[in-house]
């Protein structure tokens, strides 16, 4: 009997109406569209080697022991592969409305936690697949997700034959309470005899250790720097979810000219967007930050098993009172730089680690406690996960556009995604209905756009000094 782990349990039990807690995808391919029936053959025929998306989560009365994996004795595909045709005339607009529709909708937890909308209908003769998952069963980076499953290549597709499937059966009830009693007893043993190996492969040396406590120290002073609390607030069931994008060789022009990251440049990027639309609302003033939950993989480049959640955190305080669109980026590059340098993440997983000797019941009620008080400390998240430079295809079409989709929490008005695909990095910004209006996210998604030409053009300037001086330095101030 396999059992969700500490943080597969957390991201399971913090769901309810308001917040959905599955990520997603619209993969955009150029045509001819396929048929239902093969892409349904396609599916089947991949199902195989991602197990887990047959497989439904169960919980026990009270939920005293920890939540398992088992087999759906009644899998049926054609639950979880839905077909819809986007309203003409089939632009932007009429995807996202409708995108923004089946995001919103919280997935059944009497099935397989995930579902594949095959969408028609756009303009240009395009289509669409839009994938919904719950982050108890991938993070996003992690390998077993059955979307990159279905992609080749070559635009040559050479799918397996599908193979028959057997559910295993359900476990007794014997079984239940046996196996719960011991995993019980021999979870907390488990967790607390691999906290030296935690310790060792994160903070291995005892300079590392004492990075980590001065880094602790750093953390709490930006935690005390005034934030845009007007970010935080009730939601209700209802989103709103649109993109932007951003050639990769302009940002990385930037990234050279400043010597930062590419991930310091889209933060920068969204600090803009952020402040673009407090200064809107009037509510911008110099000393304030936007503080972001900013998810951490802990996966190796190797590591696709197990089947679960390897993330911890970071919070990074977004400078939008920041008026210098330069100051701005290297405020963020030497608050990145020091957060990792210190091995701050290492903090969360720790955290989490110790959750996992709490009783299951306890692990349920202190995740949904979590996050449904005030959060006045983070505003929003922010996630970036690297992409493929090369190309996609499934059924022989091209994949040519890829958005992300990233849930919001408890009392977060916004959610930040973004995906590298190509020359491209799209940005999936997801908001609550009722607290951003459409104008609100205009403005969000223009100030991403705004925040990269203000970087490109003193960019622009920065290279040209350094040919002209090539001893200049790089530091912003030069």
């Amino acid at each position: 009997m396999e059992r969700l782990s500490t943080l597969d349990a957390g991201f399971y039990f913090v769901e309810h109406r308001n917040v959905p807690m599955h990520i997603g995808s619209l993969a955009v391919f150029k045509g001819p569209a396929p048929s239902y029936g093969e892409l349904a053959e396609l599916l089947a025929a991949k199902l195989p080697a991602v197990p887990r998306y047959r497989q439904v989560v169960r919980t026990v009365p009270l939920e005293i022991f920890r939540p398992f994996w088992a087999d759906d004795r009644e899998f049926e595909l054609g639950y979880h592969l839905r077909h819809a045709a986007v309203p003409p005339p089939g632009g932007p607009a009429e995807l996202r409305e409708l995108a923004s529709r089946v995001f919103a909708q919280r997935l059944d937890r009497d099935r397989p936690l995930w579902e594949a909308w095959f969408l028609e209908g756009l303009e240009g003769g395009r289509w669409a697949i839009l994938s919904k998952v719950h982050h108890c069963m991938v993070d996003g980076i992690g390998g077993s997700d059955l979307m990159a499953e279905l992609f080749d290549l070559s635009p040559k597709p050479n799918p397996p034959a599908a193979k028959p499937w057997e559910p295993r059966p359900a476990p007794s009830a014997a079984e239940l309470i046996i196996g719960g009693a011991v995993d019980t007893i021999t979870w907390p043993t488990r967790q607390l005899a691999d906290l030296p190996r935690l310790i060792g492969a994160r903070l291995p040396t005892m300079a590392d250790l004492a990075d980590f406590g001065r880094g602790l120290t750093g953390s709490a002073r930006r935690l005390a720097k005034p934030s845009a609390s007007s970010l935080n607030g009730p939601i209700g069931p209802h989103r709103r979810w649109t993109w932007a994008t951003a050639s990769i060789s302009h940002i990385r022009r930037v990234r050279q000219a400043f010597a930062v990251t590419v991930n310091d440049v889209v933060l920068a990027m969204t600090t803009a967007a952020f402040a673009d639309l407090l200064a809107a609302r009037g509510e911008l003033s110099p000393d304030l930050v936007v503080r972001s939950l900013v998810p951490v993989s802990l996966r190796g480049p190797d590591e696709h098993q197990p089947v679960t959640n390897r993330l911890s955190a970071m919070l990074a305080n977004l400078p939008v009172g920041e008026t210098d669109p330069v100051g701005r980026l290297w405020s963020l590059h030497l608050q990145l730089d020091d957060l990792k340098r210190t091995r701050q993440a290492v903090g969360a997983e720790f955290l989490t680690g110790l959750a996992g000797f709490a009783a299951p019941s306890l692990l349920a009620l202190g995740s949904r406690a979590a996050f449904r008080i005030p959060q006045p400390l983070v505003q929003t998240v922010t996630t970036n996960v690297p992409g493929p430079r090369f190309p996609l295809y499934l059924l022989g079409r091209k994949l040519s556009e890829l958005y992300p989709y990233v849930p919001i929490g408890d009392r977060l008005h916004f959610g930040v995604a973004i995906f590298s695909y190509l020359e491209t990095f799209a940005f999936g910004v997801t908001a609550d209905y009722r607290a951003v209006s459409e104008e609100d996210l205009a403005i969000f998604v223009n100030g991403l756009d705004h925040g990269l030409t203000e970087l490109r053009k003193l960019a622009k300037k920065k290279l040209a000094g350094q040919r002209a001086n090539p001893r200049a330095s790089h530091h912003p101030t030069s």
